[in-house]
């Protein structure tokens, strides 16, 4: 019974979705969501316990494993005296553990995997139905995500899948495994999907894949053909959407990044001079391990040619550190290429064994004081570099995006937060202005620096409201409905097309 002596048979079920890993598993979660609250499920309040708590899980780190099983423990008990609470696990992880979950935690209602989340609702009833759990993985996707509906976490910005799966064979990632060979969506229902987005207010979004300049060989409709110059067709695409003033994408792979997509980048004003670009290793012969089929000197080639276009791109980059067999010489490479790219920030990560990879099963698995040891010098060499790069800024006028939830000591230093156009952290104070909300654009200038964030002291040169800031400030955040059902490759356009708003991002931008 709850506290107004109702139980959860008698009114809405509430809901609350935790959610595990990469922008992947954040987006899927949107779609969860929007799935449960479709299904009559709300939404579940900071201060109650939820009728349904939903696990969308990571497994690639060890950690993961370890979080959720920790997580699902403390529920345990919580579940035992709360009579028809369910609990969901879905995503990598239950596609990776499938039975293994149910195991190690037998009060889980539901497992499902990472190419059936549409099935979740009825999965449940059946759970409520049956009384045992059920356990639902599929081997192959049965509908592109974007055929369910998603409530958006953010009134400001959004995600946009253009691609799910990965047809790379890296011997460190689990990933091809769980999220099957890359199938890329149509390019009409991507900038649908976009436009929909725009229409209630967002201001920026991110295309998401795992490969995403990849997109446009993997179209599955044998009516079309394949084109290897579809993503930067896309990028200018979404520029000619009206009122969209910032589009980012992840993740590109080096091997597969080709000229057009820079000038696509160069050129289209709404495309923030950003760049996410993996390296993982400054070694030819890790390189060729990991089975990254690129080299030391491509991947460097590639961002001389973003810096040449855009001089003022922010790159930053994932690195592992250890991974078997590196040798000091191996790290010695990467550390050059650190020195060399002058990368912005980086996701750096130590090594971890997944069981179902070819490196898990590699001869010299490192020693973990020596990965820790070079993980640390690489840490104080990037933090070295990236505190460089943000001291060039002091003095600089920056447009940001003003973010919800960014400084963690916001509160004591009487800042708010933003993210200028190439993607860098910028705490500021809004001064007088007490009508700044996250959504809202403001200027501001650059007056100190830090490794991890900039710092804007001085007074808020600009401040433009907006429908994102609106509609934050009433609690509202966009639903879209589902979009698309094909999987082929229409002619690129976006609905209602304007020329290019003035305030994009562009090469010009001076953040």
């Amino acid at each position: 019974m709850d506290s107004n002596g109702q139980n959860a048979t008698e009114r809405a079920r509430s809901y609350e979705v935790r959610t595990f890993g990469c922008q992947m598993n954040v987006h899927d979660s949107e779609r969860l969501s929007g799935l449960l609250e479709d299904a009559g499920y709300v939404k579940a309040t900071a201060a109650e316990t939820p009728d349904l708590v939903v696990f969308n899980t990571c497994a690639v780190r060890e950690n993961a494993d370890n979080k959720l099983y920790g997580t699902l423990g403390h529920l345990a008990p919580i579940k035992q005296g709360r009579p028809g609470m369910q609990i969901a696990v879905g995503g990598c992880l239950a596609q990776k553990d499938r039975e293994t979950v149910v195991r190690k935690a037998p009060w889980v209602d539901v497992v499902f995997g990472t190419h059936n989340i549409g099935s979740l609702p009825v999965l449940l009833e059946r759970a409520r139905h049956n009384e045992r759990a059920q356990v639902e993985i599929l081997e192959s996707l049965d509908a592109f995500p974007s055929t369910l509906p998603a409530r958006r976490e953010s009134a400001y910005a959004g995600w946009v899948s253009i691609s799910v799966g990965c047809n790379n064979t890296c011997t460190f990632c689990i990933v091809p495994s769980l999220r099957g060979k890359e199938v890329d969506r149509r390019p009409g229902d991507v900038l649908a999907e976009v436009q929909a987005l725009v229409d209630q207010g967002v201001l920026e979004v991110t295309l998401l894949g795992q490969n995403v300049n990849s997109y446009g060989v993997n179209f599955v409709d044998p009516e079309q053909p394949r084109d290897r110059g579809a993503f930067a067709q896309l990028l200018r695409a979404a520029g000619r959407i009206e009122g969209l003033e910032r589009v980012r994408f992840t993740s590109p792979h080096p091997a597969e990044f080709t000229d057009d997509v820079i000038e696509a980048m160069a050129q289209t004003p709404n495309v923030c001079p950003q760049l996410h670009m993996p390296l993982q290793s400054g070694s030819d012969r890790v390189l060729k391990a990991m089975r990254r089929s690129y080299r030391k000197e491509r991947f460097l080639g590639i961002i001389d040619k973003v810096r040449a276009a855009m001089p003022d791109a922010a790159i930053t980059t994932d690195i592992i550190v250890g991974f078997p067999g590196e040798t000091e010489e191996d790290f010695a490479e990467t550390l050059d290429v650190v020195r060399r790219a002058r990368f912005t920030s980086a996701f750096t990560f130590q090594y971890s064994k997944r069981p179902g990879t070819p490196a898990a099963e590699l001869p010299d698995q490192l020693p973990k004081a020596v990965v820790q040891e070079r993980y640390d010098r690489l840490i104080a060499l990037q933090e070295q570099v990236s505190l460089e790069a943000n001291q060039e800024l002091i003095g600089t006028e920056v447009e940001l995006l003003v973010a919800e939830g960014a400084g963690k000591k916001n509160a004591a230093t009487a800042r708010m937060s933003g993210r200028a156009r190439d993607g860098r952290l910028v705490h500021f104070r809004p001064g007088t202005d007490a009508g700044i909300r996250p959504g809202d654009i403001v200027t501001v200038d650059i007056t100190a620096a830090a490794p991890h964030h900039l710092i804007a002291d001085g007074v808020v040169k600009s401040h433009r409201r907006t429908r994102a800031g609106d509609a934050h400030e009433r609690g509202v955040t966009p639903k879209t409905a589902p979009v698309g059902v094909g999987l082929g490759l229409p002619p690129i356009g976006a609905p209602r097309v304007a020329e290019p708003a003035d305030s994009g991002c562009s090469t010009g931008c001076s953040a």
